[in-house]
């Protein structure tokens, strides 16, 4: 799990838009559609990138195909010490700032 979580969060061209997604869903499950909101990103973009994460195994849907709220997997939950790492390493200012909270 640590190699994938790597690979879609730190070694891929969409990684930032995904950590970006992950710190949103660490903060409360959400929808796509507010998670678009949240991010300020377009709905597609969103999808995309939770399609992503699903195919991973990193998030999972739960609830009805458009209400569907996103959480983590028992494995990513199991890995978080390894999520942190990668968050920190995407983008360390803003580690910095949620440890400061």
């Amino acid at each position: 799990m640590e190699g994938v979580l790597w690979y879609v969060l730190a070694s891929s061209r969409g990684g930032p838009t995904r950590v970006r997604i992950l710190r949103a869903l660490d903060e409360r499950p959400r929808n796509a559609n507010q998670l678009a909101e949240a991010l300020g990103y377009d709905y597609t973009t969103i999808r995309h990138h939770l399609d992503v994460l699903l195919e991973n195994n990193v998030v999972r849907r739960a609830g009805d195909d458009y209400g569907a709220v996103y959480l983590f997997t028992d494995q990513v939950k199991t890995n978080w010490a390894t999520v942190e790492e990668i968050l920190a390493t995407v983008d360390p200012e803003e580690a910095e700032e949620e440890e400061e909270q």
